[in-house]
């Protein structure tokens, strides 16, 4: 996948992340793309606005989706490495793409996704991995619930 593509897309998933976090929740922004480059869906991880532990930014972004008739060629673009909550739902709709705007902060199932044929472009983004240190910093409690710890 083209890098400047990438970063086109990742920006999506960044403004998500912003928009939650101006919400008092954790954030990390998702967008779902299709094979021709159209926005499916967007969202933010809204386990503290809405109280539900399952709506991460993965699920909000699939979720505003809405039913597809196949996964094929799409690219889940998170701003963060996924979850294995998360990267279960890449592999459960054979989405064969993944855009991660950082991994340093946390390290989820991108390997393992990447071991079952799943296409993983890594940026490494400083906007994301300052976003992700500074609110890991501010709310650790917060951040460890949600992480799992």
């Amino acid at each position: 996948m083209d890098q400047q593509q990438a970063r086109a897309w990742l920006a999506t998933a960044v403004a998500e992340a912003r928009a939650g976090l101006a919400e008092g929740g954790i954030p990390i922004g998702a967008a779902l793309y299709g094979p021709d480059g159209t926005l499916l869906g967007r969202g933010h991880n809204l386990r503290v606005q809405n109280d539900d532990p399952s709506m991460h930014a993965e699920t909000a972004a699939f979720q505003a989706a809405g039913r597809q008739r196949t996964y094929r060629g799409t690219t889940m673009v998170t701003t963060l490495s996924p979850c294995w909550y998360c990267s279960g739902l890449v592999r459960q709709f054979g989405i064969p793409r993944v855009v991660i705007g950082e991994a340093a902060t946390f390290h989820g199932g991108h390997d393992w996704l990447a071991e079952h044929g799943v296409e993983i472009v890594l940026l490494d983004a400083p906007e994301c991995v300052e976003m992700m240190r500074a609110f890991v910093k501010d709310n650790p409690a917060l951040w460890n619930e949600d992480i799992g710890e």
